[in-house]
């Protein structure tokens, strides 16, 4: 089976994006697959939730923009079979230099190459920035599916309606027309809320199959995991963060092994205008 490239992705913060990448990396490379975990955010927070340091240097950002390989950016981890290219600070000018550069929107694609060519792996995450800015619109260019990551609130069906319209567009100007959502993970999940039972209610009754079935809870063991740099199955394996991963991991192999199921239509929900909005990849997709 061809590698494949999953963009985990959600342009609000705070919903549990990096939590989700990490886990499920930690997950499904316990049930023996060969994963890359590429840390796309300049926060770096996939870095250090994976035990590794910040180093200037170290992250795609030269090789987006030319300079050097991406295979040579590859570390080790302590878990087997979990690779990680780490991020740091110089990724926060990737946008601005990207911006100027030609063929800018296929610039990772470009770079991802000799790591796809080279076979180590079976699996590519990108954990993307918190926004919809180049470094995302690069993964959504290069990825063969996104995974979106929604915090069981109020606004969850305003990100994701984005997220979809946003989509179709990098379809439709053909970046990559084969892109799809591979699901829809409801993050966050307190069984003790009304709200969070209506959220999950709601986005069930919008997009259907594309949610995932399991739903991950709001743990206090899952927050701590990040700062010990390890994933749940490792901090605390019996933990229920650790169970719901676990399960997630083997619905997503199951996702992979399926055929692409049609998506649903975005649901009409008003949103503020965005600058990096469909607009903005139509603007900017001549490649």
């Amino acid at each position: 089976m061809p590698t494949k490239v999953i963009a985990v992705a959600n342009q609000k913060g705070g919903v549990g994006k990096t939590t989700t990448a990490i886990n499920l990396a930690a997950c499904l490379a316990a049930l023996e697959r060969r994963v890359l975990l590429l840390d796309l955010d300049p926060q770096a927070n996939a870095t250090s939730g994976l035990g590794l340091e910040k180093t200037p240097g170290d992250s795609a950002y030269g090789p987006l923009l030319g300079e050097g390989s991406l295979l040579d950016k590859v570390k080790p981890t302590a878990f087997e079979r979990l690779s990680l290219i780490p991020s740091e600070m110089d990724l926060c000018g990737a946008d601005i230099e990207l911006a100027r550069s030609e063929n800018h929107l296929l610039r990772l694609r470009h770079a991802l190459q000799p790591v796809l060519a080279s076979e180590r792996f079976d699996l590519v995450f990108v954990d993307c920035p918190p926004s919809l800015g180049i470094l995302t619109l690069n993964a959504f260019a290069t990825a063969t599916s996104v995974l979106v990551p929604l915090q069981c609130e109020y606004y969850a069906l305003e990100g994701i309606s984005m997220i979809h319209r946003l989509l179709a567009q990098i379809r439709d100007t053909g970046v990559n027309p084969g892109l799809h959502i591979l699901g829809i993970v409801m993050t966050m999940y307190d069984t003790r809320t009304k709200l969070s039972h209506q959220v999950v209610a709601e986005v069930r009754q919008y997009f259907g199959a594309q949610v995932f079935e399991t739903v991950v809870p709001r743990t206090t063991r899952l927050a701590e995991a990040p700062s010990f740099g390890k994933p749940i199955i490792a901090y605390d394996p019996y933990s229920h963060g650790a169970a719901a991963y676990e399960v997630l991991a083997q619905e997503l192999l199951a996702r992979l092994e399926a055929p692409a199921a049609p998506e649903s239509p975005s649901p009409t929900v008003e949103t503020s205008p965005s600058p990096a909005d469909p607009a903005y990849v139509e603007t900017h997709a001549s490649l």
